[in-house]
């Protein structure tokens, strides 16, 4: 029995340590787990909260990392299930002096693409509070999809709270258009949907903050909260009860990569809903873990513990 529960694809990933060099002339790479939806499993046990995980990984030495990731991140694996069939997927990820980092997949006809349905009916939903969903794990494969909407259809069931990041990875997508028309399907499941300002000009044509949450806001009655991320700038939050507000960013004193800040922003809120605070104390979570991610080399390593999230947060005051 958890608290929360994720479903996606883990990676092993290589990040160089050549700053500013291409990964055709990178040499020196160190392993990470990654993943969207794991990193915000990470965060969310990190912040002392129990997490299933739920995928599938091949019966190979990067599905063998994996697991021990997870049980070294305390993370529960009742969900994860191996094949030797299919391989686990890895990624290679340059070093940056400024901006986003360039990333390589391989990942095509993964485990988790391969990912079977019918591990879904063995979760145990009792005590789950909050399940977040990403635009990742259906954009592998058809299988993934499928499986995405059963476990939508299951949560509904049991009543469990979900949030919804759309996570635009253009290069598992067949089109553009594909990619916006399905995520925005699937978005209209959730009760919290955590676009970034950058993603709205494809998902709905616009990057103002505002544009956006109305666009999600009126597509669904179930959704009754946008919050849009806005960068260093903070996050923009609308409800479906007329409440807005833009709650500002922190201030870091280096960038060393911004991967992983959007989940960190998503861990964040969820484990303060969790806990029983405001949406707006959510959000100044969220945004204050975000800050910490975009700190640490690794999509996941610079996610704070309690202690560390409770010292920025008094030394930050909002």
């Amino acid at each position: 029995m958890s608290e929360f529960l994720t479903i996606g694809e883990p990676i092993a990933l290589f990040a160089s340590e050549d700053v500013d060099k291409s990964l055709k002339d990178a040499v020196h790479f160190h392993k990470f787990l990654a993943g969207a939806e794991v990193n915000v499993a990470v965060g969310v046990s990190r912040l002392g909260h129990s997490a299933q995980y739920i995928t599938r990984v091949g019966e190979d030495p990067f599905g063998d990392f994996i697991k021990d990731q997870l049980a070294e991140n305390h993370i529960g694996t009742d969900y994860v299930s191996s094949t030797p069939d299919y391989w686990t997927a890895f990624q290679l990820k340059d070093r940056v002096s400024h901006g986003d980092p360039s990333i390589f997949y391989f990942r095509r006809g993964s485990a988790a693409a391969h990912f079977e349905k019918s591990t879904l009916d063995k979760i145990d939903f009792s005590g789950v509070k909050f399940a977040h969903l990403s635009g990742i794990f259906p954009a592998i494969s058809d299988q993934a999809l499928d499986a995405f909407k059963y476990l939508i259809q299951l949560l509904h069931e049991h009543n469990i709270r979900t949030t919804f990041d759309p996570n635009l990875r253009p290069q598992l997508w067949s089109s553009q258009e594909k990619m916006a028309s399905t995520l925005n399907e699937l978005a209209k499941e959730a009760e919290i949907i955590l676009p970034g300002d950058n993603e709205g000009k494809i998902l709905v044509g616009s990057d103002d903050p505002k544009t956006i949450a109305d666009f999600y806001l009126n597509q669904s009655d179930r959704t009754k909260t946008v919050v849009v991320k806005t960068g260093a700038k903070g996050a923009y939050v609308q409800t479906k009860d007329g409440e807005s507000y833009t709650v500002p960013g922190f201030k870091v004193d280096k960038v060393v990569d911004t991967v992983g800040a959007g989940d960190g922003f998503a861990l964040g809120l969820v484990t303060a809903l969790m806990e029983g605070k405001s949406l707006r104390d959510a959000v100044v979570r969220a945004n204050a873990v975000g800050a910490f991610a975009v700190q640490a080399p690794g999509d996941n390593d610079g996610y704070p513990t309690p202690e560390k999230l409770e010292a920025f947060l008094k030394a930050n005051p909002r």
